[in-house]
């Protein structure tokens, strides 16, 4: 399994957990099934159920303690009855965008800093989802999983959990491109050059760079979707 269908299903298994979490069905302080149990449940293996417990780790609903399984938290009171990262008009996707800039610039620096063999190798892994991804869906998958891993390896907990907050709707095609048709070998190129420069320079360990390449890529990206409109 790839790491981005890996992260795909771990997504979904997240939310699933999560609903039951929030509506109470999980009430606090109450253990979640083992791990087997959710494997035998939802038919995933076991890497996707222990990044989905990450996930739910990451934000708030779970505690997972060493040799006793993981355990239901109090869901974290919603901002204003909404998603506060949800963007609504084209204003706040550009608002959105730029605090995205922000926080993955100082993951890429971070993970430039932290990046281990094992790290790098999950960065590389997703490259090479990215560069066989052929459809939106695909490529979305893939994408996310890569700046995923970038945020990981960063160490902060904080900036990988309002990453995964955002989850893989802050990777946005132009609209004229979201439908089952190849994307564009010119914008793909673009795409891939720029995410290979990300991942060069956390390897070669260049904080500065990192930064400087992650912030390329989103502007670049930025740049693509406003030209198709």
């Amino acid at each position: 399994m790839s790491p981005a269908t890996t992260t795909s299903r771990a997504e979904q298994l997240a939310r699933a957990i999560g609903d039951r979490i929030v509506s109470g069905d999980i009430p606090p302080g109450e253990r979640l099934p083992s791990e087997g149990r959710l494997v035998a449940e939802f038919g995933a293996s076991r890497t996707v159920v222990r990044e989905a417990l990450q996930r739910l780790q990451s934000r708030g609903l779970v505690r997972t303690r060493v040799g006793s399984g993981s355990y239901a938290l109090t869901p974290p009171a919603p901002v204003a009855g909404e998603d506060w990262l949800a963007a609504r008009d084209e204003s706040e996707r550009r608002e959105l965008h730029a605090f995205r800039i922000a926080i993955e610039s100082e993951a890429a620096a971070l993970a430039a800093r932290h990046a281990t063999d094992g790290d790098v190798a999950t960065i590389d892994a997703a490259l090479v989802s990215l560069e066989q991804a052929v459809l939106p869906a695909q490529t979305v998958d893939a994408d996310f999983a890569f700046h995923r891993a970038v945020a990981a390896t960063s160490g902060n907990r904080y900036l990988l959990a309002t990453l995964d907050r955002l989850g893989a709707r802050v990777i946005v095609l132009p609209p004229a491109r979201i439908s089952d048709v190849p994307r564009e070998e010119a914008d793909a190129a673009a795409v891939l050059a720029e995410h290979r420069a990300v991942a060069v320079a956390i390897r070669l360990g260049d904080p500065l760079a990192s930064a400087a390449a992650m912030r390329a890529h989103l502007t670049a990206s930025a740049a693509r979707r406003a030209a198709v409109g």
